[in-house]
């Protein structure tokens, strides 16, 4: 780790894509990311690496399609509504297990919406990045440090499964700035080791008239089969998630993001008033973490309540869907670019507390 540096949130994410290798950026503008491909545009010549401002958010996708079937590491990004237009790259992405980074910067939505902070995309994160119904591993930095160690990270784990990682960021965390310790950068023959490392990578035809490509051929429904069985192995493997004064925890205050963090500090808040109170925090939301909630001692539990810049909730779907009626859960939410202050949480996880 290098020594911290007071950087933007965009800035941070796409340095760290820089030194995790990647050497292929295609986006589009659009707010609040729109420091990303401003940041990528300076950095990737002094890299040797191709920065492309693609004509639409269309195009920019299946730019990073092409790269990443070259083996380049390879990124885009965008914001809610620019994803939503990514989406059919993206699944073609899956079909071909092609490994790619994409960073969602969430706006308010639905449509266009607004510009300003959200987390309406979780449902499209997590269960329908596109059509055919595969899955991604996505990961919700809730801190501008965790979302530069996430975005070095989401790379390695692209090329582990050999298929596109979702990085589940919003405005907060693209235009804030904080100290940042940025991971070591990969040396160039570091860059072309993992490249030449990607064997599947196609060929066209060979001189004996082979035709090399990505896929192994298998029928659609075999392959179908291998991808169900790797999301299976996902659910062990790569779950995470951090737990904060649960053990004797009567409330479990749960969310993602920037949600979680404003609501750690409500939990250490509503502890010095005495209330029982703990939190659950998915560092990756896909796969979740349902081992965190089947912990839980439900005898002693009075409830869960999930927080997230969402209405309708999303995210507290999931959690109802593990929990399955063993303890109430309830619901603190603002959307449309409406922060969820730390008051209207503590008043939320109160009134919980007392009604149960």
């Amino acid at each position: 780790m290098q020594e911290k540096k007071f950087m933007k949130g965009c800035e941070a994410v796409a340095e760290a894509a820089v030194r995790a290798g990647c050497r292929f950026y295609a986006g589009y503008p659009i707010t609040p990311q729109n420091d990303v491909p401003e940041y990528f545009s300076r950095r990737m010549p002094q890299v040797g690496g191709v920065f492309l401002q693609g004509e639409s958010e269309v195009a920019s996708a299946n730019m990073l399609l092409a790269a990443a079937a070259s083996g380049t590491r390879a990124m885009t990004t965008s914001s809610s509504c620019g994803i939503s237009l990514m989406s059919e790259a993206i699944s073609w992405m899956a079909m071909h297990h092609l490994p790619a980074v994409i960073g969602n910067f969430q706006r308010g939505g639905p449509g266009i919406g607004s510009i300003q902070p959200s987390q309406q995309d979780y449902t499209q994160a997590t269960k329908a990045s596109g059509n055919g119904g595969f899955q991604m591993i996505v990961l919700a930095p809730s801190t501008l440090q965790e979302a530069a160690d996430m975005t070095y990270e989401a790379f390695d784990l692209a090329d582990k499964y050999s298929f596109p990682v979702l990085v589940l960021l919003d405005g907060f965390t693209g235009t804030m700035m904080e100290p940042v310790a940025m991971p070591e950068a990969k040396s160039d023959e570091e860059v072309a080791a993992i490249k030449a490392s990607k064997t599947w990578v196609p060929r066209g035809r060979e001189k004996d008239h082979t035709l090399h490509n990505i896929t192994d051929g298998a029928p659609l429904q075999d392959r179908n089969k291998r991808e169900a069985a790797m999301y299976e192995e996902w659910k062990t493997t790569e779950v995470k998630w951090e737990e904060y004064l649960t053990e004797d925890a009567e409330l479990i205050i749960s969310g993602y993001g920037i949600a979680a963090r404003i609501a750690k500090s409500v939990v250490n808040d509503l502890r010095k008033a005495g209330y029982k109170v703990g939190l659950i925090r998915p560092i990756r939301v896909n796969p979740f973490p349902a081992q965190a909630f089947e912990k839980l001692n439900y005898e002693k539990l009075r409830g869960i309540l999930c927080t997230e810049l969402s209405i309708p909730a999303q995210y507290a779907v999931d959690v109802r869907n593990v929990v399955r009626g063993r303890t109430p859960v309830g619901t603190a939410l603002s959307s449309g670019g409406e922060i969820i202050t730390a008051d209207a949480i503590y008043e939320a996880a109160v009134e919980m507390y007392g009604k149960l």
